[in-house]
């Protein structure tokens, strides 16, 4: 018997393509939801691309229709954009966290537990320029903790590059410059 070749329905591979893309948008809202801090695009998608959940072009588009259906936040820095979820986000992560597998929860408890302090201090220390009214570059500098800002600091400096510099440094020195602070201060 001659064995008929089999016929795809284009609204089936839709209706899956929906399934699919309505199951990694629920994996972003539940990343965002575990955290007790802004994440960055970029560690969120270093655990959904280590564990092949989606590929990197998904993700963006993931990104991109969350952020339009408001249900993620996003608020760029410098060369980070930090993600949050919105209420609209959680009500909807609420309605629908049952079509997350328990396994799929898990890794992502798990990758929080094993991960949350260095994410924690990689979105806790910003910095970012700008060119001032008067024509100066003003470096901000802030170090958080537990949503309370410990430090506040901004630079006036004559150009682009130095203010650029004073924010990489930042990154690399923040607890030093603390410290010093601290010691000088108090």
């Amino acid at each position: 018997m001659k064995q008929e070749p089999l016929q795809t329905n284009p609204a089936n591979i839709d209706t899956l393509n929906k399934d699919v893309l309505i199951f990694y948008k629920l994996i972003v809202l539940y990343m965002l939801n575990r955290a007790a801090f802004p994440i960055t695009k970029a560690q969120v998608a270093d655990f959904i691309l280590e564990k092949e959940y989606m590929d990197f072009f998904t993700l963006q588009q993931v990104f991109a229709e969350l952020s339009a259906s408001e249900m993620i936040s996003t608020k760029s820095i410098r060369n980070r954009t930090h993600l949050a979820i919105t209420e609209e986000g959680r009500e909807t992560l609420y309605l629908f966290q049952n079509r997350i597998s328990s396994s799929t929860r898990e890794k992502i408890d798990a990758f929080f537990r094993e991960n949350a302090m260095e994410m924690r201090n990689e979105v806790s220390i910003l910095a970012d320029y700008y060119k001032s009214t008067s024509g100066e570059y003003e470096a901000h500098l802030t170090a958080s903790e537990r949503n309370i800002r410990l430090v506040d600091i901004t630079l006036s400096v004559p150009d682009a590059e130095t203010a650029s510099a004073i924010c990489d440094n930042w990154q690399k020195k923040n607890q030093a410059i603390y410290q010093h602070l601290i010691e000088q201060l108090f």
